[in-house]
């Protein structure tokens, strides 16, 4: 089921509490504007006007793989759908980003309620934030001025269903093999914040079959990462 509302709070928050209340597998609300839109780690997340802004609902089944691994199908499937419209190369950043020669024009957040996990996209369209202390960027920017929300909401909506059968069916690994041919290359240096505040640099090595990031430090060595903000070096 596909939704629209001209303004809301939040569709995270708004399919959460669907889920709350029973929604099930596969609803999809899409917002005009959000009032109070986030990121990861509680940040805000802009949310004017001709921007697409949407959020899904998956009932976590027994067989299904690892749940925080949506998020390579969500990228996959975002990616899929912003890469052909741009004129820069649109890459996939670990864990829910994609750029666009390196400025960042979308965003994934998972949040988690019992056996639901809400899936959360928020892709630049006609205009992005300015004065930030990171590259943004957009559609129109990159081109597309002819892009709109509503038409690449239906196109989203079709192309997650197809990387989440993938993943119910056939489990992470081609998920996996997939997001690596569109993310940072192998040897990307980076530096990555952990949540304790702590650093680690080294480059990019993969991602383990736990969607794990993997990074190979200067002594040679391989260091996995469970959670962290990613700073392309």
């Amino acid at each position: 089921m596909l939704h629209f509302v001209e303004e809301t709070g939040s569709t995270n928050a708004d399919m959460l509490a669907l889920a709350g209340q029973g929604g099930g597998d596969g609803s999809w609300l899409r917002a005009g504007r959000q009032t109070g839109g986030k990121g990861r780690l509680g940040r805000a997340w802009e949310s004017p006007d001709g921007n697409l802004y949407c959020s899904t609902l998956v009932r976590l089944r027994p067989s299904d793989p690892l749940p925080h691994t949506l998020a390579l199908v969500a990228a996959n499937a975002v990616h899929a759908l912003i890469a052909p419209l741009c004129r820069g190369q649109a890459r996939i950043k670990w864990p829910n980003d994609i750029l666009v020669d390196g400025a960042k024009i979308a965003g994934i957040l998972l949040e988690r309620a019992g056996d639901a996990i809400v899936v959360g996209i928020g892709i630049n369209v006609t205009g992005h934030p300015e004065g930030l202390d990171r590259p943004v960027t957009s559609l129109a920017a990159q081109g597309a001025n002819d892009a709109q929300a509503s038409t690449l909401y239906e196109r989203l909506t079709q192309l997650f269903g197809h990387w989440l059968s993938i993943w119910r069916a056939q489990g992470i690994d081609p998920v996996r093999t997939h997001w690596l041919l569109n993310a940072h290359p192998t040897g990307t240096a980076m530096r990555v914040v952990q949540p304790d505040g702590g650093e680690v640099e080294g480059a990019f090595d993969t991602l383990d079959r736990h969607g794990m990031l993997i990074l190979r430090l200067a002594n040679g060595q391989s260091h996995a990462i469970h959670a962290g903000d990613i700073i392309l070096n």
